[in-house]
């Protein structure tokens, strides 16, 4: 009985927590189809009557920050960063386990390290390091974006890499593959759920990332989708909160509706990458 309590308090107090997270997404949605002027009078009531305008606040964002070609870049951006990160992470994850070194260990605990130093750190360096190499386009922040991706993604495979069985890998070797056939074959396949959690995370943080973004593109070419929707300020602080809102939900649609799909594997990666071994 008293198992049964707990689980009810408990299920009220996320419901709660639910709700308290979940109503700025509503909020934003609903002023999404407001007029300006009422955004700023009833932020918090239902648009209707003379408030509601329909789809007009999305037409006029999309005009206003073509939002189409942002949306092809944060796209292009997100996807090749992802792609790269988990590529080229799985693979180092896998040479650095089972190769035993002083050096090994050395690069695993630096991927570790990585993790722990704040971005405000080393982001002017890397700002005028990315100048300097001529990396403000979509292609070269894709290799910013690896670098900052690689801690947290080496040190979940590093974990799942040690549950794999390494008799696998000698039976496949004595069967005649070399390196690259038994990773492919043999180690990625058993990655999966570490991939697919790892691309999750990774596609949330690239795909709403301000800052970097700003930082290391050309912005007077490239403008990833957090950038563009910055350009409805107008001149001395106007801001038209319509569009922004309309814009903001559908930035918000293509990270949900992709983190939906995936979500159940979270958890199974998580905890496989950070646990096993």
């Amino acid at each position: 009985m008293e198992k049964k309590n707990k689980v009810t308090l408990g299920t009220i107090v996320f419901s709660i927590l639910s709700v308290v997270w979940l109503a700025p997404i509503f909020i934003v949605l609903i002023n999404s189809f407001k007029k300006k002027v009422f955004i700023s009078k009833k932020p918090f009531s239902i648009p209707t009557g003379k408030e509601f305008v329909g789809l007009q606040n999305y037409v006029n964002g999309i005009k206003k920050i073509g939002f189409f070609q942002s949306f092809g870049y944060s796209l292009w951006i997100t996807v090749a960063s992802v792609a790269l990160i988990i590529l080229c992470t799985s693979m180092f994850a896998w040479y650095i386990t089972r190769v035993k070194s002083k050096a090994t260990t050395g690069l695993y605990y630096l991927c570790a390290f990585s993790m722990i130093v704040p971005f405000q750190m080393v982001m002017f360096t890397l700002s005028k390091l990315a100048d300097i190499m001529h990396l403000g386009n979509p292609l070269g922040i894709v290799i910013v974006y690896l670098g900052f991706g690689a801690g947290l993604a080496v040190f979940m495979f590093c974990g799942f890499v040690k549950s794999i069985p390494l008799e696998i890998e000698e039976a496949a070797m004595i069967d005649g593959c070399n390196p690259l056939e038994i990773f492919f074959q043999i180690v990625l396949p058993v990655l999966k759920p570490t991939c697919i959690s790892t691309a999750i995370l990774q596609t949330m943080w690239i795909w709403n990332d301000y800052l970097l973004p700003y930082l290391v593109l050309d912005i007077t070419k490239f403008k990833t989708i957090p950038i563009a929707i910055q350009y409805l300020k107008g001149g001395y602080g106007a801001v038209d909160m319509g569009a922004m809102m309309a814009m903001l939900v559908l930035a918000i649609i293509p990270i949900v509706i992709f983190y939906l799909f995936c979500q159940k594997y979270i958890i199974e990666g998580v905890v496989a990458g950070a646990v096993k071994g």
